[in-house]
């Protein structure tokens, strides 16, 4: 079996639940944060609809630096409404999609570097750092995303099994 095909089904089902969150995320509520240290519930959701654009990232390049030394920031994504975050959303799961589904195991065995100002994070196989970088992280904050959920009382999609709000599959 290729290692693409692998990971494509675990991939799919993990955007398929994480769409289910950002589709519970209240428009009206979007500058809401549990904590002063805390991302905002729109940033949130922009930074999770962002984040399979990681994957054709690592995909296509050797190295990725976030912070370029000298670079102007990036602009964050902060979602403005429910329509945009997903439209985002999707449009990066089908591209992530597309470059896992043509990559050869070859491909997959080159080693991928981030980078945040010209240091180091790390390096690993591409596959290591889909899984780590990539599905790992959007797993974090998702779960992030599912807790701003509840403390706003909005149902929380049922992810791995049943949630308190959907006790049915």
């Amino acid at each position: 079996m290729a290692i693409r095909d692998a990971i494509l089904p675990e991939f799919d089902h993990e955007m398929g639940t994480t769409r289910k969150a950002l589709e519970r995320v209240p428009e009206s509520n979007l500058d809401w944060a549990p904590h002063p240290k805390s991302m905002k519930i729109g940033r949130l959701a922009g930074h999770v609809a962002e984040l399979p654009s990681l994957a054709t990232a690592t995909i296509a390049m050797e190295a990725l630096d976030f912070r370029p030394p000298g670079a102007p920031p990036r602009e964050p994504t902060v979602m403005t409404s429910r329509q945009q975050v997903l439209e985002i959303f999707d449009k990066n799961v089908a591209a992530a999609r597309a470059a896992i589904a043509g990559a050869s195991d070859a491909d997959l065995a080159k080693i991928f570097t981030l980078s945040a100002g010209g240091k180091k994070i790390f390096s690993l196989p591409r596959t290591a750092a889909l899984r780590a970088f990539v599905m790992n992280h959007l797993i974090h904050h998702r779960g992030q995303l599912t807790v701003y959920l509840r403390l706003n009382n909005v149902a929380v999609p049922s992810i791995y099994g049943p949630s308190a709000d959907e006790g049915q599959l």
